[in-house]
C-alpha cells in the first residue's frame, strides 16, 4: 500500500523505504568498514532484496549531479544491509497479518500553534491565558539568560502571528512582567556556575574528588579507551557553555559516521560533593518541573547552535484498551500495577527481557535473525490469552522467536517508545553538528522530556541491548550491529511508507541507537542545573504562598474588625507556621534523621566536611543490627531529603551531607528503601 505524506516541514521516520533510483543529496554518510560476511543474515527470505536496496544507496544510482569526492563517501552496499533486511522483515511480518497496520497521521500547523504548544508544554500557557499563575511565575523567574531569551522569542513569534491573524488583542510582555525597555527581556537568574546540588552557595568554587571508579560515571568503549577521555559538566547549562558559535563549514554536512566503538569519545562525570542524581530518584512533582526546564533548555541550547528545532504534531492514536500489543504504555501500567503495585515497567515487557536475558544472550545473530514468522503469530495469539492467566508455557519459545516478540512489542506500541515530537530536531543536529559532546547533551535533554512510563520501560530496553553487546563475543552482535536492528524498530511506524528523506537518515538513527546505548547512565542522571532550578521554583512558590497567606490574614482581620467579631490573639504579622520537625531547637550542623522502619526510629547526627550519606546509614544498621525485622535488614536503605525547596530526593551514598543540609536547612531526612 503505497501512501502519500503531507509535508509538515520536519523529516519524520515512518515506514519502509519506496523503490526509487534517485539519489539525494546528503546522503553521502559513510561507514568506515563493511559487515563482516560472517554477521550477513544468510537466513533472510529477502536477502537479495536487500542487496537491491543497498545498491539503490550505492554509486552505480548516483546522478551526475550528485556524484561524491574523494573526501565524500557514501553509504556502501554493505555498511547497512543489517538495517534494510530488518526493514524488510518488519514489512513482512505486517503483509502476512500478523501485526496490524495503524495509520500515524502527522498535523500541519502554522508556526503560531505551534509556539502555543510549546509555551504549553513548558509549563507557561500562563503568558497565553493572561492568567497570573504562581507555577508560570516561579518558573520564570530561575531561567538563565539563554534560556529567558527563547521563551522570549517563542511568546514574540506567538503574539505576532496573533495580531496577523486579529484574533484578538495581546498583551505585551512588557505589560506582563513590567518591563518598560524597547527591547523586551525576561528577568533571568545570573549564570555563574552553581553547585551539584541544585543550589548557589555564595563564595563556593565546586569541589571535585579525585577520580576513581567510585567517584565517577564513566561511560567509554569496553575494549581499550580511546587516547582522550572528556569530561561531562552539569553544574553550568548546556546552552550557556556555548560561547563561539562555529561556522558553518566546520560541521560538514556530509560528515562521516565510524562504525567502530572506539571512534566513540570516554566521557566522565565526576561526583561533586553532592554526588549524582538518577530520574528516579526525584518526586513526580519536581521531574515534572524537570521537563518543563529541560524543553526550555533545550529550545535555548538549538538557538544557540544555530540550528532550528523542529517539531513534528503527532495526531495521537487511540489504541487497544486491553491485551498486551498494541496498548498504551500508561495503560498497560495501569493495569499490571493492580497485580504488582508500583512496577514500572510493563510485565509482558519484563518476561520478554528476562526470558531473553536467561536464555539467548549467547545465541549468535540475537536480535538480528528473525524467528518463524509463523511461529511469532502463533506465540503473540496465546500470549494475548494466556499471559495473565499465568499459563502460558515459556520454555517452548525459541531465542530468536522472543527476540521477534519483543521488536513486535515496541513496534505495536500506539506511540512510539522514543516519543517523535523532537525526533526530527535531533537528526538535523547529527547531520549538521559532528561533535559527540554536543549530540549528547540534545539526547540528554530529549531523556529528560520522555514520558515517565516510556522513559522507564526504555532504560530497561537499553539494560538489556547494554548486555547483548558484552557478549558479542558469542552472539557476534557488536555495538554497531544492535543499533542497526533495533532502530527501524524504534522509529519506524505503522502504516506508512517512508519517503526519500527519511531513508537517508538511516544511518542518523543507527548513530543515535548506539548512543543512547553506549551512553545510558549518563543520560539517565538528572543534571544538577535543572535540579538547581527546580529547587529556586520550590522556593519561589514558598515565597508566594507566605505572602499570600500574610494578605489573606490581613483580609480576614479587617472582615473581622469591619463585623464587630471577637477576635482571636494574632501572631506577630509575617510570623509562619512551620512543621513541628522545623520548631525544634536543632543546633547548626545537626540534623535529625528518621528511621521509621528501623526498632531505633530517629537520630540526632552532627554533621562534619566529611560525613556522608552512607556514613549515616552505616551508623543506621549498626545501631540496628539487632532489633530491626529481618525484612528491613535485607532491604537497600537509602537516605532521603524530603521537603524545604525540594519534593523527594534519593540522595547518592557519597553525598556530603553538611553541603546538602546548607543547601536545603529545613529538610526532612528520612532513611527508607529506594523507590524501585
Amino acid at each position: 500500500m503505497t501512501m502519500e505524506m503531507k509535508d509538515s516541514g520536519s523529516v519524520v521516520l515512518t515506514a519502509y523505504h519506496p523503490h526509487s533510483p534517485a539519489r539525494i543529496p546528503g546522503m553521502e554518510q559513510s561507514f568506515v568498514q563493511d559487515v563482516p560476511p560472517s554477521h550477513s543474515p544468510t537466513s533472510r527470505k529477502s536477502l537479495s532484496r536487500c542487496r537491491r536496496i543497498n545498491r539503490m544507496l550505492s554509486n552505480d544510482s548516483v546522478p551526475p549531479a550528485f556524484s561524491r569526492s574523494n573526501s565524500q563517501a557514501s553509504v556502501d552496499s554493505t555498511s547497512m544491509e543489517d538495517f534494510w533486511c530488518e526493514v524488510e522483515s518488519i514489512k513482512e511480518s505486517r503483509e502476512d497479518g500478523s501485526e496490524e497496520a495503524m495509520l500515524l497521521e502527522f498535523k500541519p500547523a502554522d508556526e503560531g500553534e505551534l509556539e502555543a504548544e510549546w509555551l504549553q508544554d513548558v509549563g507557561l500557557s500562563t503568558l497565553i491565558s493572561g492568567a497570573e499563575e504562581e507555577d508560570g511565575q516561579a518558573l520564570l523567574s530561575t531561567l538563565t539568560r539563554t534560556q529567558a531569551a527563547a521563551v522570549q522569542k517563542r511568546y514574540n513569534t506567538y503574539t505576532q502571528t496573533l495580531r496577523k491573524k486579529n484574533k484578538h488583542t495581546v498583551r505585551d510582555v512588557r505589560d506582563i512582567f513590567g518591563t518598560s525597555d524597547s527591547s523586551p527581556t525576561f528577568e533571568t537568574v545570573p549564570v555563574s556556575p552553581v553547585s551539584s546540588n541544585g543550589i548557589q552557595l555564595p563564595g563556593q568554587k565546586p569541589v571535585w574528588k579525585s577520580v576513581s571508579s567510585k567517584s565517577c560515571l564513566d561511560c567509554g568503549t569496553d575494549k581499550g579507551s580511546p587516547s582522550i577521555t572528556e569530561e561531562l559538566s552539569y553544574d553550568v547549562s548546556f546552552s550557556e557553555s556555548i560561547t563561539v558559535l562555529p561556522k558553518t563549514q566546520e560541521w560538514p554536512k556530509n560528515q562521516r559516521f565510524k562504525k567502530e566503538d572506539l571512534a566513540l569519545p570516554k566521557f566522565i562525570v565526576r561526583k561533586s560533593r553532592f554526588g549524582l542524581t538518577e530520574v528516579g530518584d526525584l518526586s513526580p512533582e519536581d521531574m515534572k518541573k524537570i521537563r518543563y526546564l529541560s524543553l526550555i533548555e533545550l529550545t535555548a541550547f538549538y538557538d544557540a547552535l544555530g540550528v532550528e528545532l523542529k517539531r513534528s504534531r503527532l495526531e495521537r492514536v487511540r489504541g487497544r484498551e486491553n491485551g498486551l500489543f498494541g496498548v498504551p504504555l500508561t495503560v498497560l501500567l495501569e493495569n499490571d500495577q493492580k497485580k504488582v503495585p508500583g512496577i514500572k515497567v510493563p510485565l509482558i515487557f519484563q518476561k520478554l527481557l528476562l526470558k531473553l536475558e536467561e536464555t539467548g544472550l549467547e545465541t549468535e545473530g540475537i536480535l538480528r535473525v528473525p524467528g518463524s514468522a509463523s511461529r511469532v503469530k502463533n506465540l503473540h495469539q496465546e500470549l494475548e490469552a494466556k499471559f495473565y492467566e499465568d499459563t502460558f508455557d515459556w520454555d517452548q519459545v525459541r531465542n530468536n522467536d522472543a527476540a521477534g516478540l519483543l521488536k513486535m512489542f515496541i513496534r505495536e506500541l500506539p506511540s512510539p517508545l522514543f516519543t517523535v515530537e523532537y525526533l526530527p530536531a535531533f537528526i538535523t543536529l547529527v547531520e549538521k553538528i559532528s561533535k559527540i559532546k554536543l549530540q549528547l547533551q540534545a539526547l540528554h535533554l530529549l531523556i529528560m522530556l520522555m514520558p515517565e512510563a516510556n522513559r522507564d520501560t526504555a532504560k530497561a530496553f537499553l539494560q538489556f541491548l547494554k548486555k547483548v553487546v558484552a557478549n558479542e563475543g558469542k552472539n557476534k552482535m557488536n555495538l554497531w550491529n544492535v543499533s542497526m536492528i533495533v532502530a527501524p524498530n524504534l522509529f519506524i511506524y505503522k502504516g506508512k511508507r517512508a519517503n526519500q528523506q527519511e531513508m537517508q537518515a538511516a544511518a542518523t538513527t543507527a548513530h543515535i541507537v548506539r548512543l543512547l546505548i553506549r551512553y545510558q547512565d549518563i543520560l539517565w542522571t538528572v543534571p544538577s542545573f535543572l535540579i538547581s532550578q527546580v529547587r529556586k521554583m520550590n522556593e519561589a512558590a514558598m515565597n508566594n504562598s507566605k505572602r499570600q497567606l500574610m494578605f489573606d490574614k490581613g483580609v480576614r482581620k479587617l472582615l473581622r474588625r469591619k463585623t464587630m467579631e471577637r477576635e482571636r490573639p494574632e501572631r506577630p504579622e509575617g510570623a509562619v507556621t512551620f512543621p513541628p520537625y522545623l520548631q525544634s531547637d536543632i543546633p547548626e550542623g545537626v540534623i535529625r534523621v528518621y528511621a521509621p522502619l528501623h526498632s531505633k526510629v530517629s537520630m540526632a547526627i552532627q554533621l562534619n566536611s566529611q560525613t556522608k550519606a552512607k556514613d549515616i546509614l552505616a551508623r543506621f544498621h549498626c545501631e540496628n543490627s539487632r532489633g530491626s525485622s529481618q525484612n528491613v535488614r535485607g532491604q537497600i536503605q537509602s537516605l532521603h531529603e524530603i521537603g524545604g525547596n525540594i519534593g523527594q530526593h534519593c540522595l547518592d551514598p557519597d553525598a556530603f551531607m553538611l553541603d546538602v543540609y546548607r543547601a536545603n536547612p529545613q529538610a526532612e531526612w528520612v532513611i527508607k528503601p529506594k523507590a524501585s
